[in-house]
């Protein structure tokens, strides 16, 4: 399949970009040919789609259910009473709206960590967006809990690489240190060297946790890990990291690890700001994610961007902290180096993982301050999405789901829920 987006705003030069099977062949002035399919451009701007780093996607249905309380109370007295009564059917009705919001808001990747990863990923397959996914280990300190799930942990790794579908790629959930025993946390380190995949982890989100932590260990979360060597020879994508030490943050970099931040969600939930001026002056790897619906309220990473953005030179007293391209390649190019994905930018020879947004928007005018546009005006709802060279959305118009027949599921699923 070839399509060509012809004339099209990039990097505020019209240009013509020419894609062949799942990847971006050429950009430059390309002739149409007759077995090409044409997107006109010319009023329209491209960038890359978003990568959102932390997400917990089925919570969509969770969207309003227990706002405005702490996290210990939010979990314990409302989510996890709630995904007690969640089966495949409910999580593959919840998947398929948090597709359809971030296709709709330009992001075409997303790191997850949840249960039911078989209706995870019979929606994301059917909706065409890229997706890591990792089921979520809990054992709470349990033996024989821990088994259990170590084994479905094992059993989700290799049921997603039979899937043997290049948009889904699997990664090992184990929560956080709070909530997986330190036998869980080494045999996860051992099955993701074993399978060479990611662990995508809960890490520093609140004061109370790191308490819980320091109580049973004598150590902070990162020195805890740190002491078995379980950031060794493995990529991991840590998300939160509010409350960080000096030593910890040392760890960070010298361990490579990628760092989520998750700014909305963690204000809401009250958890803190987490010190990312101080982890970039380290050179760590900064990306974006939304968190769960139950704690953000949405998948729009857009409002991520922005809120990253403003957020640390307000509380810094420095305006020149984190600049409004640095805030764009935290959801782009750094999310892309976090998942090992060839994305994020526009390029010859990258995936073909490109949105496009109408210029007629009266947030985007005028149009020569585009850049800053996108990260401090834009609402974040695009007009056209291209996943790995193929066409998800079209004028607005989601092309792989029917959006009505998602909705009408949605709802019936969170009946199910509240029963």
């Amino acid at each position: 399949m070839r399509v060509l987006i012809k004339n099209v705003f990039v990097e505020g030069k019209r240009r013509d970009i020419l894609i062949e099977e799942n990847r971006i062949k050429e950009i430059g002035e390309v002739r149409r040919e007759e077995d090409m399919e044409v997107i006109d451009g010319s009023n329209k701007i491209a960038i890359p789609g978003l990568i959102n780093s932390h997400t917990h996607i089925p919570m969509t249905l969770f969207r309003g259910v227990a706002d405005d309380l702490p996290l210990m109370e939010w979990l314990n007295n409302y989510i996890w009473p709630m995904e007690a009564k969640l089966n495949e059917k409910i999580v593959y009705c919840g998947t398929l709206l948090g597709c359809v919001e971030m296709i709709k808001t330009g992001t075409t990747t997303f790191n997850d960590m949840y249960f039911f990863l078989e209706g995870i990923a019979k929606a994301v397959d059917e909706s065409g967006v890229r997706g890591v996914l990792a089921y979520g280990m809990i054992d709470l300190f349990d033996e024989d809990r821990r088994e259990k799930e170590l084994e479905k942990a094992e059993y989700y790794i290799n049921y997603i690489k039979d899937l043997n579908n290049s948009r889904i790629l699997p990664a090992l959930g184990p929560h956080a240190p709070y909530t997986c025993s330190k036998e869980l946390l080494k045999k996860a380190k051992d099955l993701a060297i074993k399978y060479n995949v990611p662990i995508h982890i809960h890490m520093n989100e609140t004061l109370d946790e790191i308490k819980m932590v320091k109580e049973k260990t004598g150590m902070e979360p990162f020195l805890y890990l740190n002491s078995f060597n379980f950031f060794d020879n493995i990529k991991v994508i840590a998300a939160h990291c509010v409350h960080l030490t000096d030593e910890e943050i040392k760890i960070i970099k010298d361990k490579n690890i990628n760092v989520s931040h998750n700014p909305i969600s963690n204000l809401k939930l009250a958890s803190g700001i987490a010190p990312i001026p101080k982890l970039l002056k380290e050179n760590v790897n900064i990306t974006l994610g939304t968190d769960g619906c139950g704690s953000n309220n949405n998948l729009n990473l857009f409002e991520e961007i922005k809120v990253s953005a403003i957020l640390h030179k307000g509380y810094n007293l420095d305006p020149t902290l984190i600049k409004a391209e640095e805030a764009f390649k935290f959801a782009t190019i750094n999310g892309a180096k976090a998942l090992g994905i060839d994305a994020g930018e526009i390029k010859e020879g990258k995936l073909a993982d490109i949105v496009l947004i109408n210029k007629n928007n009266p947030t985007l005018r005028p149009i020569e301050n585009i850049r800053s546009h996108l990260v401090y005006s834009f609402n974040g709802f695009v007009d056209d999405v291209i996943i790995d060279g193929k066409i998800v959305m079209r004028d607005r118009e989601i092309i792989t789901l029917d959006e009505q027949k998602v909705y009408e599921m949605a709802e019936k699923a969170y009946d199910k829920l509240r029963e």
